[in-house]
């Protein structure tokens, strides 16, 4: 008996203690110097996400996913075939299992410097072995530590994320560019468009916020004064094509970004305004987030929530918004300030509409 009532006051005050830097937390995201110096002290922001990716890279599932996302390789291959010549001199950033590297040593690159900070990289060399491809170097290092005796040809990458920007791909990208390209060398892939975009969720899929509900007549409403101050909870990530039923405008780049010419990652706008005309009535759910990659005019690759051909392995993001139904004809106005695109923690939005039948703004503010 004894021992049991001992079982249950450790549980419950390990329980209550749980509780509390759970608290504690919440309290300290809700105050960003607070945040910044408890969760960031460690070291810095890049510092923290080159960890990161060379423990989450180095994962057999997340090569798999990448290496079986048909779209994706297909385009990477004919990009290769396309330019990569041989005697080129070529740099694969981030080359993972070396499958890139790959395909530009068998289109007769004279070498290749397959670049790679995580432990995939024992495994890539032994695929090279067994594939027998040759010119290859593999480099075990931070590409903005990599330095070369000669400059390149070509430089292949696969540093787009979800948010298109959130893997670093404009620093590492552009450093590499600067010191180590050719004039008149070329970055593939270098064209994005990134897209934000009103959408309508399907019914049967839709996660109202909280205090949105009413579930059989039981409200919820008095949870807004409790909105979550985690950044995280305001987005949704998702790669299933039965999500998103419709946008609800026509679907245009928020902003284009060429790797080839952008000379800074500070050139970037910090804001973004846009504007969508409602083509498609229905309710207003969030915006989503994806992006399309271009090589050549006829060779593109698309993470859209609504393209049947999409890279699979990307998952679309949605910006939530509280629910709000628009007309045909009714002017969505999006704001989108960014304090760094690499970092969508620090994504902010807000929504306004204009009725088709009114000129009279009616703001709503998304956290």
């Amino acid at each position: 008996m004894f021992s049991r009532s001992l079982q249950r006051l450790s549980a419950n005050g390990f329980s209550a203690v749980r509780r509390g830097l759970w608290r504690c937390g919440d309290w300290v995201r809700a105050h960003p110097r607070l945040a910044a110096w408890f969760y960031r002290d460690a070291g810095t922001t890049d510092e923290n996400y080159r960890e990161f990716n060379g423990w989450y890279f180095a994962q057999f599932s997340e090569q798999e996913k990448m290496l079986a996302d048909g779209p994706r390789m297909a385009f990477y291959h004919a990009a290769i075939s396309r330019h990569v010549r041989p005697g080129d001199r070529v740099i694969d950033l981030g080359t993972g299992t070396g499958i890139l590297a790959a395909f530009a040593a068998r289109r007769g690159a004279a070498w290749v410097g397959a670049i790679d900070h995580s432990d995939i990289l024992k495994h890539a060399r032994r695929l090279a072995v067994h594939n027998r491809i040759e010119n290859v170097d593999f480099i075990a290092t931070h590409s903005r530590d990599f330095t070369a005796k000669e400059r390149v040809d070509v430089i292949l990458h696969e540093q787009m994320g979800d948010y298109l920007f959130d893997e670093a791909m404009v620093k590492n990208v552009i450093d590499l560019r600067d010191r180590l390209l050719k004039p008149g060398g070329l970055i593939v892939p270098a064209r994005f468009d990134f897209f934000c975009e009103p959408v309508k969720v399907n019914d049967e899929r839709l996660i109202p916020f909280i205090w949105e509900l009413n579930v059989h007549g039981y409200d919820y409403s008095c949870m807004e004064r409790s909105r979550p101050q985690d950044p995280q909870y305001y987005r949704h990530t998702s790669c299933d094509l039965g999500l998103v039923e419709h946008f609800l405008g026509e679907p245009e780049p928020a902003l284009s970004v060429d790797l080839q010419t952008l000379l800074h990652e500070s050139d970037l706008p910090r804001e973004l305004r846009l504007s969508r005309t409602v083509v498609n009535a229905g309710r207003l759910d969030g915006f989503a987030v994806f992006f399309r990659a271009h090589v050549d005019e006829d060779l593109s690759l698309s993470s859209s929530p609504l393209d049947a051909g999409r890279a699979p392995h990307w998952g679309f993001r949605i910006l939530r918004s509280e629910t709000d139904e628009f007309a045909e004809g009714d002017t969505i106005e999006l704001t989108l300030t960014v304090g760094e695109w690499a970092e969508p923690d620090t994504w902010r939005w807000s929504q306004r509409r204009i009725a088709a039948t009114a000129t009279r703004l009616t703001p709503i503010e998304i956290a």
